[in-house]
């Protein structure tokens, strides 16, 4: 498929990704993601979830396949880009990470206004020479995180759910055509996850962008995604509706009956 024949926000053709050669973590993954919308990635351990959402943003190289995106309104292959056109391409790529990666010795301020370093210049990033529409932007995001009043407090004072806000919020900073985020519940409580994922869907509406979401819990899955991609193998075993999701396709996803524990 050319680009220009492609319809959804991402598209996946192909895709394989082998950390040692002849042994394949994803194997020739097809995937279209919409245009917008939270679409859940369920899957067991090691089947190459995370994998696929960092070839989507170029964290690690695919082996081979193409990974088209639409971003700020161009087509690119980002399985093709090299250099300065794969820094550039990732600037609108958004990322939330499952333990967060925030500087701890750094403000709630600071950790979000990184998410602006990719624009700047190596000067600017060096000196950290934001501009008052950043500072401006960075402060309103908090607010719509619930962090408006954390703005001083150091990274390593928050909560984990806090933590993961100001995650949240950094990869906003970096205003995204998509909205990646691997395992970003793994590590919190269930009132906290239902709280994080909550968010992720409403910013992802607010800004009519896509939400990928890597998540081991089915069924928070099932109450909040538009659409919900099984994994087991390498392979994508279901494609499709919250509402379609049946125990025979969680018991091939995950191999027996242990996802019901």
């Amino acid at each position: 498929m050319s680009p220009s024949q492609a319809s959804g926000a991402i598209e996946i053709q192909r895709l394989v990704k082998e950390y040692r050669s002849g042994q394949p973590v994803l194997k020739s993954i097809d995937l279209t993601i919409p245009n917008t919308g939270l679409t859940s990635i369920i899957g067991p351990s090691g089947t190459g979830k995370s994998t696929m959402l960092r070839c989507i943003n170029r964290l690690v190289d695919p082996t081979s396949g193409s990974i088209w995106l639409n971003l700020n309104g161009q087509r690119v292959d980002m399985a093709q880009l090299r250099g300065k056109e794969r820094r550039q391409a990732r600037r609108p790529i958004g990322m939330v990470f499952q333990e967060y990666n925030l500087v701890d010795r750094l403000t709630v301020m600071e950790n979000v206004l990184t998410g602006r370093l990719g624009y700047l210049s190596a000067w600017r990033a060096w000196r950290r020479k934001f501009d008052e529409q950043d500072f401006a932007d960075a402060e309103q995001l908090l607010q719509e995180v619930g962090l408006g009043d954390f703005i001083n407090r150091r990274a390593d004072a928050l909560s984990g759910g806090q933590r993961q806000r100001v995650g949240i919020a950094r990869a906003l900073m970096q205003r995204p055509s998509v909205l990646l985020a691997d395992e970003p519940t793994s590590s919190l409580d269930p009132k906290t996850s239902i709280e994080i994922i909550q968010l992720l869907r409403e910013q992802g509406v607010q800004r009519n962008i896509p939400v990928m979401v890597n998540i081991h819990d089915v069924e928070l899955a099932r109450k909040y995604s538009d659409r919900i991609v099984g994994m087991t193998g390498g392979h994508v075993v279901y494609d499709g509706a919250p509402e379609g999701l049946t125990e025979d396709h969680l018991t091939t996803i995950y191999g027996g009956k242990a996802w019901l524990e």
